[in-house]
């Protein structure tokens, strides 16, 4: 995510000279260098000169990085792409640094077709929410949010959803496999169908429910495995589904912000 974000901020118009990377492992470092042009460094040990310091780790890592970083902050923006972790804990292991946004992206984001969550923190100015939006709208759309907890649904529904939607073609490829086309051909037929069905839902002016009704004939095949699956409440498990995601979301919160 990291790199997605710096290959979109550096086609957004940022300067690589105005970014500099902290990568723990060595052959990353020198393949950002190369890609980016960035500056980096293996750890944070030395004073941060720019404003803006966006935290893209693992979430079991953000406590230990946090308390490396402490030392270092001199009222910057903070910016963490860390999934489950809370702003309260964050700021208590920055010593209650309080300008800090929490996003939650997801990866699309690695093809600049991404979208992403933004909630700040009640320190945190409309300027900041402004950087926020043009970096991470660097690769996609961004939503702000007016309350936290709402991140454990965008993590449910746009975090994890790219899985869903890979899921679904899993499925599209199974049936035209069973159909009798071959596996190439049974690739494209599902990737194509949903890539145009989702430009077209995108791009339309009208609900999906409307684009949906239009494809549906009376008595006809759509219409027949529509039928089938509101019979098996496929519909409803998906729904059930999300919130089980969003569930474990917050409870990933709440093991995250353990002392």
């Amino acid at each position: 995510m990291a790199s997605a974000l710096i290959g979109g901020m550096l086609q957004q118009g940022f300067q690589p000279t105005a970014i500099r990377v902290v990568e723990v492992f060595a052959d990353a470092r020198s393949r950002m260098q190369k890609q980016f042009g960035v500056a980096v460094a293996a750890g944070i040990d030395t004073a941060i000169p720019e404003d803006v310091i966006v935290l893209a780790v693992k979430p079991q890592q953000m406590r230990e990085v946090a308390r490396a970083l402490e030392p270092h902050l001199r009222g910057q923006l903070v910016i963490s792409i860390a999934a489950g972790i809370r702003i309260g804990d964050l700021s208590r292991w920055l010593a209650n640094h309080g300008r800090i946004i929490r996003v939650m992206p997801n990866t699309p984001a690695l093809l600049r077709a991404g979208i992403s969550g933004v909630f700040a923190a009640p320190q945190a100015g409309k300027a900041d929410v402004e950087t926020t939006q043009r970096i991470l709208g660097a690769v996609g759309a961004v939503i702000v949010l007016d309350r936290e907890e709402l991140l454990d649904g965008v993590t449910a529904i746009s975090g994890s959803g790219p899985a869903y939607v890979f899921y679904f073609i899993e499925a599209l490829q199974q049936a035209a496999a069973e159909l009798g086309f071959s596996p190439e051909q049974a690739r494209k037929l599902a990737q194509e169908t949903f890539t145009g069905a989702a430009k077209l839902a995108a791009e339309s002016p009208d609900p999906v429910e409307t684009l949906r009704a239009r494809v549906t004939s009376k008595a006809g095949t759509t219409e027949a495995a529509l039928k089938s699956m509101e019979a098996n409440e496929v519909k409803r498990r998906i729904v059930e589904a999300i919130h089980a995601a969003a569930r474990r979301s917050k409870e990933l919160g709440d093991e995250f912000g353990i002392d």
